[in-house]
């Protein structure tokens, strides 16, 4: 086992010192010239495979179901949410699981903030508080499956799916300590089935699997409005993607559509400005920490394929095909890298993003997915 391991980090390290070398680039330098260190989902075995100075490192199991596993860090803390109601507290430096509580038989997604972590559930339909030490506080049977959980100020706010509302629980604590929620408005009526949504500035936006408008509450008036999309010859775009799939930058809002080989693009107040026709059915959308481009993924035949977008020009720049499916891409902050997840072939692709080549694959990882960045120079 020990001479495979050695063989095998041999192997990789000759393989990126050809690829580097042709590049004219000294290459241990450029593998260990980083802080960066990735956690990223392994969607079938119930793990996180470690990515530490650019080498695979190995993986933290016990991570339960990982199908649609997501990760956060707070501080110096990691938090992984399972598709079946896990929250595993896990430490990204000793590379251990701290602990875990079971919230529900279903979750969806969470958020972390300094004195607690809130989960919202699909069943037990319910939404519940614990704190970062994963010790339950209390917890909001709502009746519905629940999504789309956000905090602004002392607000957390969510959307019941089943019931067609926007809840907004208080603090009345005041963030400070442990917090005291309770019902501070809700919102009846908003559309039919919000789902996903997003925080921007003081708005908390949600979209609708059957409403061709997306809803916002404006968190510091506490009033609520609806704003229609609409594409240049005035249609309805009747689907909405999660917003997790948008990219915002500065001025413009990008959103793959749905059932279009388009990316549709708006003002930050959505005013219509341009469709990017793209080579497959947009998926994801992820912006460049200087937000200088924008990398596309895709469904269909067009899986294995990536599309790099000019936010300025608003055109097609580049493109990468790989030999599996495309699940995942997560811009490095702090080095010109574009990490990918090539699911079928096991393997995170690294893109160069200042010359855009290829620069290296890192092997072993199983089924990969969602690629999560602990920066510790941050620390």
């Amino acid at each position: 086992m020990k001479i495979d391991k050695i063989l095998l980090t041999a192997s990789l390290i000759a393989s990126i010192f050809t690829a580097s070398h042709a590049k004219g680039v000294n290459p241990l330098l450029n593998i260990l010239n980083t802080d960066e260190k990735l956690f990223v989902v392994e969607r079938e075995s119930e793990s996180l495979a470690i990515i530490e100075q650019g080498m695979p490192k190995g993986r933290i199991t016990g991570m339960h179901n990982m199908n649609h596993g997501v990760v956060k860090f707070y501080e110096k803390d990691g938090y992984v949410i399972s598709r079946d109601g896990y929250i595993v507290k896990f430490d990204p430096e000793a590379e251990k699981i701290v602990k875990e509580f079971k919230t529900s038989d279903s979750a969806i997604g969470f958020t972390v903030t300094k004195n607690y972590i809130a989960v919202a559930n699909y069943a037990k339909k319910s939404v519940d508080i614990l704190d970062r030490d994963l010790n339950p506080i209390k917890s909001f049977e709502t009746g519905s499956k629940n999504v789309g959980i956000k905090q602004y100020k002392n607000y957390l706010v969510f959307s019941q799916m089943d019931n067609d509302k926007i809840t907004v629980l208080k603090d009345k604590n005041d963030g400070k300590g442990l917090p005291d929620f309770e019902i501070y408005k809700e919102f009846e009526d908003v559309g039919v089935m919000p789902f996903d949504a997003m925080i921007k500035d003081n708005n908390f936006i949600t979209g609708f699997f059957k409403s061709d408008f997306f809803g916002v509450v404006d968190l510091d008036t506490m009033t609520y409005s609806k704003i229609k999309i609409l594409l240049e010859d005035r249609k309805p775009v009747l689907k909405v993607p999660h917003f997790g799939f948008w990219s915002i930058s500065d001025g413009n809002v990008f959103i793959p559509a749905v059932g279009n080989n388009k990316v549709l693009v708006y003002t930050s107040d959505f005013k219509f400005v341009k469709n990017i026709e793209t080579e497959g059915l947009p998926v994801f959308t992820a912006l460049s920490p200087d937000k200088k481009y924008m990398a596309v993924t895709f469904s269909g035949d067009k899986f294995p394929v990536i599309q790099i977008i000019d936010t300025k020009t608003l055109e097609v720049i580049k493109r990468f095909e790989f030999d599996g499916k495309v699940l995942h891409v997560r811009w490095s902050d702090t080095r010109a890298n574009l990490y990918v997840s090539v699911n079928d072939t096991n393997k995170i692709a690294v893109i160069n993003t200042k010359d855009w080549y290829l620069s290296r694959e890192m092997f072993n990882i199983n089924k990969p997915s969602g690629i999560f960045i602990y920066e510790e120079a941050k620390k």
